[in-house]
């Protein structure tokens, strides 16, 4: 019987399911940040107990202030305080491991499992956020789950997942030269508009995945979720076995062999049927960038806003370019902008800083704008420290922060004024995510950081 890399992950992990009814899935890790309290205020008013506190991780990301913290802990705002410490006394209380505040290992939830070598191919993984797809670069099966859910998971390390299809993404053709994940993220995203792949788990296959590296495949898989998709998967191969081995938790020894074995067995079989079979060809990509309210409203940065009788869904394209103070028709290369962000757990790694660095180095950020660098975890500060990429950034005139989700969705102090346009590279553009009335154009970190040179939307090939 030929699998499917999802139909082989479940099987591993099945405890019931039918063709009727949902599966109920062991998990491998469970995921919680600081927007989870009410599932744990709902153990605590039934008596429960976390099942399975060795398989649970807890960090500190969305509220967090980004702002330098002290020996005193950082400058939060009311709001976050409430959310940070119920954290801390739910952990405490419940017996769950937490990188908080202070921890060495602390920044956004996406970001430390795969540095710190806890997410895994092969493994089940829960978290209560909607981008955990993120996981799947490293073929892992990355749920995104409720509140009630997340209380399921604690209470029994069990997940109820319904009944999904399958879809193979053959990605064809060859990245050109200075074209990023985000790139191409963006691109599948307009393809699908946010709604094709719904109910699906998408597995990504084609020649291009080699071009990308564990932190590009990272930013596809997490924008599986703004395609609609309910996870994604890459099948692991050297790429993923080199960014594994060696990290601090990954199996070691005879313990590794073992699961080398069993990770390589993890693609999909060459003749196994999926639901639904896509091809996109990636070679006629451009740096995008979004103009509207959805992530799927983009066009290339040397393209030009749509007028509502140019798109598919005229009365969405009107409501959107109300809300980002367009009328259509504008060159996006006009577009001036009063914020640029780099950071989130779409491009807050190692990587995405390096290629935000290589722009700025040796210019300075048009004196209009604000310009924010907010690290994915303490892990990638200190490493960009030890390479000089925080000195590129401050010298550049960008503020250089702590680790932390930030102005990704603004639940923090890092947020926009209503009216203020943003180059931002983190995942989604809704309306008031980033701010009340605060317009934000969703890009890679390359084109972020030239837009911070210049004030207005760029390709970074375009730079003096």
């Amino acid at each position: 019987m030929t699998r499917t890399m999802y139909e082989k992950i479940i099987s591993r992990n099945l405890i019931v399911g039918t063709d009727e009814t949902p599966d109920r899935l062991y998990v491998d890790l469970h995921l919680v940040h600081d927007l989870s309290p009410q599932a744990f205020s709902a153990l605590r008013s039934k008596g429960r107990t976390v099942r399975r506190p060795d398989l649970t991780l807890a960090t500190a990301d969305h509220g967090v202030s980004t702002q330098r913290r002290g020996l005193l802990g950082p400058t939060v705002s009311t709001e976050e305080q409430p959310q940070i410490r119920a954290l801390r006394e739910n952990c405490e209380e419940f017996g769950v491991p937490l990188f908080g505040l202070g921890s060495k290992s602390q920044g956004i939830v996406h970001v430390i499992s795969p540095e710190l070598g806890l997410t895994l191919p092969g493994m089940v993984v829960a978290c209560g956020d909607s981008h955990t797809p993120s996981h799947g670069a490293l073929g892992a099966l990355g749920l995104g789950i409720g509140t009630s859910d997340i209380e399921h998971v604690l209470a029994t390390q069990c997940v109820v997942l319904p009944n999904l299809k399958t879809m193979r993404v053959r990605l064809i053709g060859r990245l050109a030269e200075g074209i990023s994940a985000k790139d191409l993220a963006l691109g599948l995203v307009a393809y699908f508009r946010a709604s094709d792949a719904r109910g699906h788990v998408i597995e990504f296959q084609g020649e291009a995945l080699k071009q990308l590296s564990v932190e590009g495949r990272l930013t596809l898989c997490n924008l599986s979720a703004e395609m609609g998709a309910r996870a994604a998967l890459i099948a692991p191969d050297d790429v993923t076995i080199d960014y594994v081995v060696g990290r601090r938790f990954a199996p070691k020894g005879l313990a590794l062999e073992q699961a080398l074995d069993y990770w390589l067995t993890l693609a999909s079989d060459t003749d196994a049927s999926f639901d639904t079979e896509v091809e996109f060809d990636v070679s006629s990509l451009s740096p995008t960038v979004t103009w509207g309210t959805t992530p799927a409203m983009s066009v290339s940065v040397n393209g030009v806003v749509p007028r509502p009788d140019e798109t598919t869904a005229p009365a969405d394209t009107i409501r959107a370019l109300k809300y980002m103070g367009l009328e259509g028709g504008e060159a996006m290369s006009d577009l001036e902008v009063d914020v640029v962000f780099i950071g989130s757990c779409a491009n807050g790694r190692l990587e995405d800083l390096r290629a935000a660095a290589a722009v700025l180095k040796g210019r300075r950020i048009a004196s209009r704008v604000r310009g924010l660098v907010v690290p994915g975890s303490q892990l990638v500060k200190l490493a960009a420290e030890q390479e000089g990429l925080d000195e590129i950034f401050i010298e550049s005139g960008f503020e250089w922060r702590e680790p932390g989700c930030s102005m990704c969705l603004g639940m923090n102090d890092d947020v926009l004024n209503s009216g203020e346009r943003c180059a931002a590279t983190s995942n989604r553009n809704f309306e008031g995510r980033q701010g009340p009335g605060g317009r934000t154009h969703l890009v890679s970190p390359a084109v972020a950081a030239a837009t911070a040179i210049v004030g207005h939307f760029t390709d970074p090939k375009m730079l003096p």
